[in-house]
């Protein structure tokens, strides 16, 4: 579990190929290395890997065909930054949202625009995810916690402040560049609880307006 709080930017040293589909990539990092150990999950552009390998100076991560198919970092070469976050801590500040490390899918950036101090990004996300979208909802771009700040069908519009430019890759992103998507666990959860919930009530004919009609509600 993530918090979607971006500890600091690493650098793809290597990438070696391991099979047709699958890859091993060593990644050079500081911050994040001070307590790692074998078989810990980082966050490597928003997606949830497992350490199988580390100095004090790069880790290594094994990226399995069905996460090369999925996420951006099919896009990744050597030297390209990415977002890095270690497992949340249960002693530490939750400054972010509950991230899972597991993408939905990934997004293309429409368009960037500087605006003061902010800059705006607009990125088309795929239409089956629209449903868990919404104003002043979280969302996780490349493994950044973020607010939506506007919702248009399957566009949605984040705004970066400086430090997020600074310290995230996203801030290097540009129009046309594909960013990895993970919309908020807590949304997904309630949507499916709700779908469960209307599929008993077809299944049984009981429905919370009939509830309501006979005093239940």
């Amino acid at each position: 579990m993530f918090t979607g709080i971006i500890e600091e930017k690493g650098i793809v040293s290597s990438i070696q190929k391991v099979s047709e589909n699958s890859i091993e990539m060593t990644i050079g990092a500081q911050k994040i290395l001070g307590d790692v150990k074998l078989g810990d999950s980082i966050s490597v552009n928003g997606v949830c890997l497992t350490v199988t390998n580390f100095t004090m100076k790069e880790f290594q991560v094994d990226v399995m065909p069905e996460t090369i198919k999925s996420t951006s970092l099919r896009d990744l070469n050597s030297g390209s930054s990415v977002n890095l976050e270690r497992a949340m801590a249960a002693n530490g500040r939750f400054g972010g949202h509950f991230v899972s490390g597991h993408v939905d899918g990934t997004g293309e950036i429409t368009r960037k625009q500087r605006k003061e101090n902010a800059i705006y990004y607009d990125i088309r996300v795929p239409e089956e995810l629209g449903k868990y979208l919404m104003l002043k909802g979280s969302i996780t771009v490349d493994g950044t916690s973020l607010t939506i700040f506007n919702v248009n069908k399957n566009i949605i519009t984040i705004s970066l402040i400086p430090l997020t430019v600074q310290e995230t890759v996203i801030g290097e992103k540009k129009q046309g560049d594909v960013v990895n998507i993970e919309c908020d666990m807590l949304a997904k959860y309630v949507h499916q609880l709700f779908n469960q919930q209307d599929k008993l009530s077809q299944k049984s004919g009981i429905s919370t307006d009939l509830l309501r009609q006979n005093g239940f509600m």
